[in-house]
């Protein structure tokens, strides 16, 4: 991405960051008028994939300016000034876009959540069970209305539900 962004003005490159940001936000418009004379299509569909991606990363890890200077050494310093420029006046924006992108996956949503962890010392058909329990309870949003729902899981259960909840939070992070 750097040898073929280093090949555009620097006028044309803060514009072509800033559409990289407005297509990552949701606006679709043409990018081939500001690159046309001095990028391919394929390179300006390339360098505005790489963007997106590098913007939506520094978002999500909250980079900061010296971690995203440690990942543009390949770029002229002007380059990496109007990068660095796009992303600090619109990083809210872009955070407030792939959080609308993570939204419209689902229209339930955790408002709330306690947990308990419990110690079964009996049941009815053990006398001594002595068995760790964790008891969930989770307020649930789903069409404007709040639900509550309680778990009661023991190890076994939790260890399975913590796994789905990290692959889960590893497709949305994909999605993004």
């Amino acid at each position: 991405m750097a040898a073929v962004l280093n090949r555009l003005p620097g006028s044309d490159c803060v514009k072509f960051c800033h559409r990289a940001v407005d297509e990552l936000c949701g606006s679709k418009s043409s990018c081939r008028s500001d690159t046309a004379d001095t990028l391919s299509l394929s390179e300006s569909l390339n360098v505005l994939d790489s963007l997106k991606a590098f913007y939506t990363l520094a978002v999500v890890n909250n980079y900061s300016d010296e971690e995203v200077l440690a990942g543009m050494t390949d770029l002229d310093h002007s380059h990496t000034k109007a990068l660095l420029n796009v992303l600090r006046s619109r990083k809210a924006e872009i955070h407030a876009a792939l959080l609308e992108k993570t939204n419209c996956i689902s229209s339930t949503s955790l408002q709330d959540f306690d947990w308990q962890l419990k110690l079964a010392l009996s049941s009815d058909n053990i006398s001594s069970l002595q068995t760790p329990l964790v008891s969930l309870n989770l307020n649930v949003k789903r069409n404007g209305h709040v639900t509550p729902v309680a778990i009661e899981m023991n190890r076994e259960e939790l260890n399975t539900l913590i796994s789905s909840l990290e692959a889960a939070n590893k497709v949305v992070l994909h999605l993004i």
